[in-house]
């Protein structure tokens, strides 16, 4: 446990966040000197995949479409688990670790200090405010790895932070040593608050990483966090629906589908950066009926190029395929004092401008969707 002054959360215990030094955000030096020898090479788009920690051979269809959009997937993966993402899809996710398509982060390396310091600030602050308050304790609770709650980088801290979860009675004792048992509502809060730091981690190490899922829960668990009543984005919450975009490339071959990603790579790039875009622009309009009739027109803008885009892949495959769907939730919010979530994003210089002068801060993520619905599968 930590020493020295400090506030009670919860009658609990002691909080060592009220007396820790800010960790700096500016990145090591080799990571400042990576990033300036690529400075002519735009950086890589990475899909970061969440809430698992690696997708199940069924989900390989959309998986493989997410190359068309991105540079790469990631996915963060414990050290001891490692292997089992292979094993979970043998057909494709080799290949792609092979081809440089896959980059597993390792939460050991990922989750930093600072990582795990802004999300453990969050999660007490949930705490605080009662955001856990009215979940059933009856429902059965799933692992999480120490490591992706930071436990190499501060142990005390992660261990300061379980604590508290269990005196919530919202975490079990490890059974494993290497994972605690969490509420799932709970795991999954962490698992999404993880994607939206690691888009600032990602753009300290010169990568820009987009929080992507197939999980309708993981998305509206990032809607019902941005919009607490205590979030300054809770006015400012945008989704946009699902719009069939690509298609199911499971029967294409890799090669085939890579060789078209070269070839329509800016028209793909271009439809995600609109989707953020529009989300930006529309959260910074105040008037409810402006800012609907704005939505209505951008998701007719964002139909037709999504039409284009799904007609060219059709015309380049030459197959009936199905499709799949493409939607976009998030916020964009005007920075203010006290912002946790805000304040961890703009660390990383993750800030446009949208609100006149004042620095903003998005917090967003895609949901795909296949015609087929998947089943919810959990793992550790």
């Amino acid at each position: 446990m930590y020493s020295g002054t400090s506030t009670v959360i919860r009658g609990v215990g002691q909080s060592p966040f009220q007396v820790r030094e800010c960790v700096s955000t500016q990145g090591d030096p080799t990571d400042l000197r990576r990033m300036k020898n690529r400075k002519d090479t735009p950086a890589p788009d990475v899909a970061y995949y969440y809430p698992a920690p690696y997708w199940l051979a069924s989900e390989s269809d959309w998986i493989k479409s997410l190359l068309l959009f991105f540079d790469r997937v990631a996915i963060l993966l414990p050290g001891y688990m490692y292997g089992q993402h292979v094993m979970a899809d043998p057909i494709l996710a080799g290949p792609l670790e092979e081809r440089g398509l896959l980059q597993v982060l390792e939460p050991n390396d990922w989750v930093n200090e600072s990582m795990a310091h802004q999300l453990g600030e969050i999660i007490v602050e949930l705490l605080t405010n009662g955001g856990f308050d009215d979940l059933s304790r009856e429902d059965q609770f799933l692992e999480l790895s120490y490591s992706r709650l930071g436990h190499s980088a501060d142990f005390e801290l992660s261990d300061f932070l379980v604590d508290e979860l269990r005196a919530n009675d919202l975490a079990r004792p490890s059974e494993d040593g290497v994972s605690v048992p969490l509420h799932p509502t709970v795991r999954t809060t962490i698992l999404t608050l993880l994607g939206q730091l690691s888009r600032a981690a990602g753009s300290k190490r010169g990568l820009v990483v987009h929080p992507t899922t197939q999980d309708r829960g993981a998305v509206e668990d990032l809607i019902s966090t941005l919009s607490r009543e205590a979030m300054p984005s809770r006015t400012n919450v945008i989704a946009f629906d699902l719009e069939p975009v690509g298609l199911n490339l499971s029967s294409i071959p890799l090669d085939d589908v890579v060789q078209f990603r070269a070839e329509r790579r800016d028209a793909h790039r271009a439809y995600m950066r609109d989707l953020q875009r529009c989300m930006a622009e529309l959260a910074a309009i105040n008037e409810p009926e402006q800012r609907e009739a704005l939505l209505l027109q951008r998701r007719e803008e964002i139909a037709a190029a999504a039409h284009d885009i799904r007609r060219t892949a059709g015309r380049a495959f030459g197959k009936s395929l199905s499709s799949w769907s493409l939607g976009l939730t998030g916020a964009a919010w005007a920075l203010t004092t006290g912002d946790l979530l805000g304040a961890a994003l703009s660390a990383a210089g993750l800030v446009p401008k949208v609100f006149g002068d004042a620095d903003s801060v998005t917090a967003y993520s895609y949901l795909f969707a296949a015609q087929e619905k998947m089943g919810k599968n959990y793992r550790e």
